[in-house]
């Protein structure tokens, strides 16, 4: 104030602890952090649903298939495996390709880091839990959502699928 020359309770500017400073980049931090979350989530549910689409088609693409099968003995949850399988590995190749492309960005911005920075502060780590979790969980999200498309499949009565065209 007798710098600047300001009566008290009339400043113009004001003064933070190291504590205050923290929390305002904690609260930064969480609302970026919302943001990732919330891109994740779509990108989930666009991903979910492209699996779906997939496998109605696969469905209807091998319809007289799956009316072979019943003839000759399969049962509906043999069908129903089949293709909640099919599906699920279908969510595990796209896991799989965003697990690479994630450690190659991350390892990406590492290396710019390190150059532009010049300090190895910034590392890019990834743990085989983390992997191994995210492969397991892209093979469920595959899974659930060939859930419908499978169970399309396995009502199929054998005669209408023979005579389907």
């Amino acid at each position: 104030r007798k710098e600047r020359g300001e009566k008290e309770g009339q400043e113009t500017f004001s003064v933070q602890t190291s504590s205050q400073l923290l929390e305002s980049f904690n609260s930064i931090f969480a609302v970026v952090q919302a943001v990732f979350v919330g891109i994740a989530a779509i990108s989930l549910i666009v991903g979910g649903i492209g699996i779906m689409n997939t496998m109605y088609t696969a469905v209807l693409e091998r319809t007289k298939e799956i009316g072979t099968m019943k003839a000759v003995g399969a049962k509906n949850s043999d069908i129903l495996l089949i293709f909640l399988f099919e599906s699920g590995l279908l969510g595990l190749v796209g896991g799989a390709i965003g697990i690479g492309l994630g450690i190659g960005i991350g390892k990406a911005v590492e290396i710019i880091a390190q150059q532009q920075l010049g300090t190895p502060f910034l590392r890019a780590s990834f743990s085989l839990t983390l992997i191994l979790g995210a492969l397991l969980f892209s093979f469920v999200v595959g899974s659930v959502s060939g859930v419908l498309p499978a169970l399309q499949a396995s009502r199929l009565k054998p005669a209408d699928a023979l005579r389907y065209e």
